[in-house]
C-alpha cells in the first residue's frame, strides 16, 4: 500500500500577516485543518496566558477559531425568542415607570413648568461645542484609538499592537479609518453633550425636577445621548473594522457579512454600544457635574484651564475602569467575519486570557488615550461653549 502522503506544512497570508484571511479563503476549510492545528500547536501557554502572540498566528487563529464550532450564532428556538423579548420588554417597561413617574410629579408638584426655549438652546450650545472639540481630538488622538481597538480585538501589549500596526502599513495605518472617525465621533459627541447640557437645564427648569439628585438627573442624559448612539452604530462599525484589518480588508469583511447576514449585521454591538456609552457616559458626566460642583470656582484663565484638564483627566479615568470589558465584547463582535453572540464572544476572550483579558484588554491604552481625550475634550468644550453663550448674550 502506498504510505499516507504527509501533511503540508502551515501557509499565512505572507501579503499582510496581521489580517484575517477572507471569506473565500477559508471555504477551503476541509483541506485547512491540519494547517490550522499545526499552527495552533505553536503557541506556548505563556503566549495563551498574556496575550502576546505573534500577530500572523493570533490572524489566522481567531479566524478559523470563527469558522469553526463559533461559525454563526445557532438560531434561537421560539421560546428563548420569547423569553428575550420578555425581557426586554421587561427592562424598557421599567424605564417607561421611572419617566413617567418623574414627568407626573413634575407637573403635579412643579406645576409643570418647563424652560424648552432655555433647554434647546442650551443643547444646541452644548452639542456644538462638543462636536468641534471632537474633531481636534480625532486628528491629534487617532494613533492611540487605533492601537487601543487593535488590542481590544487581538489583544497583546500596547508596544506589541503598535509594532504590529506599524509593520502592516507604516505610519499611514494608525490613520485607517480617519474618514468615518470624523463623522461618527462628531456627532455622537454632538449628542452626548447636547444630551447633558439641554436635559439638565430642562430639568433645572422644572422646581420639583431641580430638587433630584445630581447622579440621577445625569443618568437621564446619559440615557438620551446612549440612545442616539445606536444609530450611528454603523458608520462605528466600519471604522473600527478599518481600525483593525486595514482600509482595504474592512470593505470585504464588510461586505461578505451583509451579503451572508442582511443589512442588520451592520448593528452588530449596538446593544453593547449603547450599554458601554451610557456605563462610560454616566460615569464620566456625574464625575465630571459633582467636581464642577464641589471644587472651587478659578479665577484666572490658567487657573480654569488647570481645573477643567483636572476634571476631565478623572472623568475619563472613572469612566474607563468601568467600562472597559463593555467595550472589549463591542468591538470584538463588531469586526468578527461572522454574527457571533455577546456571550460567545465573552466566552472566547475569556478562555484565551483569562478575566484580565476581558476586563484589562487595552485598558492601560484606554486610560491613557482617554484620560488626554477627557484633558483635552473638557478644556476645549468649556471654552468653546463659553464663547458661544458669549456672543448669544
Amino acid at each position: 500500500m502506498p504510505s499516507p502522503k504527509p501533511a503540508k506544512p502551515a501557509v499565512f497570508n505572507k501579503g499582510n500577516e496581521r489580517e484575517p484571511l477572507l471569506a473565500s479563503q477559508r471555504q477551503q476549510r476541509s483541506s485547512s485543518t491540519t494547517t490550522t492545528a499545526t499552527a495552533t500547536a505553536r503557541l506556548t501557554d505563556g503566549d495563551r496566558t498574556t496575550g502576546d502572540r505573534d500577530p500572523a498566528l493570533t490572524a489566522s487563529n481567531d479566524d478559523d477559531d470563527d469558522d469553526g464550532d463559533d461559525a454563526a450564532e445557532p438560531v434561537l428556538t421560539p421560546e428563548q425568542k420569547r423569553k428575550s423579548l420578555y425581557k426586554w420588554l421587561g427592562f424598557w417597561a421599567v424605564v417607561g415607570v421611572v419617566v413617567v413617574v418623574c414627568v407626573v410629579q413634575a407637573f403635579k408638584q412643579g406645576g409643570g413648568q418647563f424652560d424648552w426655549r432655555r433647554a434647546l438652546a442650551k443643547a444646541g450650545g452644548g452639542g456644538l461645542s462638543g462636536a468641534l472639540a471632537m474633531i481636534a481630538q480625532v486628528l491629534t488622538l487617532m494613533p492611540l484609538r487605533t492601537t487601543m481597538n487593535y488590542q481590544y480585538r487581538y489583544g497583546g501589549s500596547t508596544i506589541s499592537s503598535v509594532s504590529a500596526l506599524r509593520s502592516s502599513g507604516g505610519y499611514k495605518r494608525f490613520y485607517a479609518g480617519l474618514g468615518p472617525a470624523l463623522v461618527q465621533g462628531p456627532i455622537a459627541r454632538f449628542g452626548d453633550t447636547a444630551a447633558n447640557a439641554g436635559i439638565l437645564a430642562l430639568l433645572e427648569s422644572n422646581p420639583w425636577l431641580s430638587k433630584l439628585p445630581s447622579p440621577l438627573q445625569t443618568a437621564f442624559a446619559s440615557v438620551a445621548g446612549a440612545l442616539f448612539r445606536m444609530i450611528l452604530v454603523p458608520i462605528d462599525t466600519l471604522k473600527t473594522t478599518m481600525q483593525t484589518e486595514g482600509s482595504s480588508q474592512a470593505f470585504v469583511i464588510l461586505k461578505q457579512r451583509v451579503k451572508m447576514y442582511g443589512l442588520s449585521t451592520l448593528w452588530a454591538g449596538a446593544f453593547a454600544t449603547a450599554a458601554a456609552s451610557f456605563i462610560g457616559s454616566f460615569p464620566w458626566f456625574a464625575t465630571y457635574n459633582f467636581l464642577s460642583k464641589n471644587l472651587p470656582p478659578a479665577h484666572s484663565t490658567l487657573t480654569n484651564l488647570s481645573r477643567q484638564a483636572f476634571i476631565g483627566f478623572s472623568a475619563s479615568v472613572v469612566s474607563d475602569t468601568i467600562s472597559n470589558s463593555l467595550r472589549v465584547v463591542k468591538t470584538y463582535r463588531q469586526v468578527n467575519h461572522n454574527s457571533i453572540g455577546y456571550r460567545k464572544a465573552a466566552r472566547k476572550i475569556w478562555s484565551a486570557e483569562g478575566w484580565k483579558g476581558l476586563f484589562g484588554r487595552g485598558l492601560k491604552t484606554r486610560i491613557l488615550a482617554n484620560g488626554l481625550q477627557g484633558l483635552m475634550f473638557s478644556v476645549l468644550w468649556k471654552l468653546i461653549q463659553d464663547t458661544i453663550e458669549r456672543k448669544k448674550t
